[in-house]
């Protein structure tokens, strides 16, 4: 009976320091979220509009799985006291580590890299201003649901949306040039209402490489070139890398224009980029 009750104490002393700890984590994840908040929103205006966004979206998207997280613990401390607790955060934990492995191994190839897209919507702060924003929100959902599908289609993992672009992994290059490519055409063919109303071109820039992952997340050299990629390419352009092309088994797979020779902002050296010729495939 003694070891039991002592079993019993220090089983309750642990779970009534583990509020203490998830109650000071609360309040500075509380606080943490509201100041990257207040300091995205300021930024917004003046960021660049590929490479700057992912960071900042990754940090509050974690800051406030924390908040969230945190909630939903007192919430259970509340309904099933304390030895329910202790149940649903080990089972908390174990989520916490499996919620985005199978996703991030899924979009992993056997050598350890990963194929990043990054799309953006041409001209899209004018078209806004020109439009209004309700307007200009049906725009997007009509642009998101295309870009979506083609991605998912080809068994891409949508990373986050960037507002009027979209960041997407891919295992290997050649579904991701096979997206791009679909998502030219379709936004070409203009069949949603929208986008008939109001046309939008899209440029789309494609690289390979290994990645860091965190949270659901993607950092690391490969992301910045994949942003950088993206910048350089032009209206209605799929503009893909070196290292991009060198992951294809069969390299006459799709149709390239003569490619350019260009430095990337923040990145050492000189990097070829190729123009896919998009018109001269069909999707696939």
């Amino acid at each position: 009976m003694t070891v039991w009750l002592v079993a019993v104490s220090v089983v309750a002393v642990g779970a009534l320091v583990a509020v203490l700890v998830l109650s000071i984590l609360l309040g500075r994840s509380r606080r943490r979220y509201a100041r990257l908040l207040a300091s995205t929103r300021s930024r917004s205006e003046s960021r660049p509009r590929l490479g700057a966004g992912p960071r900042a979206e990754g940090l509050l998207g974690a800051t406030h799985r924390a908040v969230r997280i945190a909630n939903t613990t007192a919430a259970r401390l509340r309904r099933h006291g304390v030895g329910g607790l202790l149940l649903s955060s080990l089972d908390d934990l174990t989520r916490w580590a499996e919620e985005h492995r199978g996703e991030l191994a899924r979009v992993t190839a056997p050598d350890g890299t990963i194929t990043f897209v990054f799309t953006d919507i041409i001209d899209s702060t004018t078209l806004n201003d020109e439009l209004g924003d309700k307007a200009w929100v049906r725009l997007l959902q009509a642009h998101d649901h295309l870009v979506r599908t083609q991605v998912s289609t080809r068994g891409g993992h949508v990373v986050k949306s960037l507002g009027d672009g979209f960041m997407v992994a891919f295992s290997t290059p050649e579904p991701a040039i096979s997206a791009a490519i679909a998502i030219q055409h379709a936004l070409a063919q203009r069949k949603h209402k929208a986008l008939r109303a109001t046309p939008i071109t899209i440029r789309i820039g494609i690289h390979r490489g290994p990645a860091i992952t965190r949270d659901g997340d993607y950092f690391g050299r490969t992301v910045a070139t994949a942003a950088r990629v993206a910048a350089q390419a032009g209206s209605e352009e799929v503009l893909v890398s070196a290292d991009t092309l060198d992951g294809l088994p069969d390299p006459g797979r799709f149709r390239l224009a003569e490619p350019r020779h260009t430095e990337l902002k923040g990145l050492k050296g000189d990097h070829a980029l190729h123009p896919v010729e998009w018109t001269s495939h069909q999707p696939v």
